[in-house]
């Protein structure tokens, strides 16, 4: 099964990865590809560098960002390979302990549905 891991951050924080923080995720990342359990993975621009497209009514607007009125956005995704929610969430775990204490990370995993299946 595929889960989507959505990481969730204060993109105003300030807060920027270390060496270390990037060497350790390269590290974690690696061998969970090598492992066949990370698909995918990417960082997001800020939203100052987003656009949001809505469809209301019927009608289609465009908004570039930044988007004031978001607290938390999301600031990257991984793309998990795993044999239920559960071990989707320990695999989520295993990335948010990487960041250490000065860290606040949030993450929200989510099954993909496929071929009109759901969770």
């Amino acid at each position: 099964m595929r889960f989507l891991s959505m990481v969730r951050i204060n993109e105003n924080s300030g807060l920027q990865p270390s060496a270390q923080l990037m060497a350790d995720m390269g590290k974690l990342m690696e061998e969970l590809t090598r492992e066949g359990k990370l698909i995918d993975t990417a960082g997001l621009t800020p939203t100052a560098h987003g656009t949001r497209v809505r469809l209301s009514g019927g009608k289609l607007s465009v908004v570039d960002g930044p988007f004031t009125e978001a607290r938390e956005v999301i600031g990257g995704y991984a793309l998990l390979e795993a044999a239920s929610k559960e071990e989707a969430i320990e695999l989520t775990k295993r990335f948010l302990k990487v960041h250490g204490d000065e860290w606040q990370v949030e993450c929200e995993v989510r099954q993909l549905m496929t071929h009109g299946t759901c969770g």
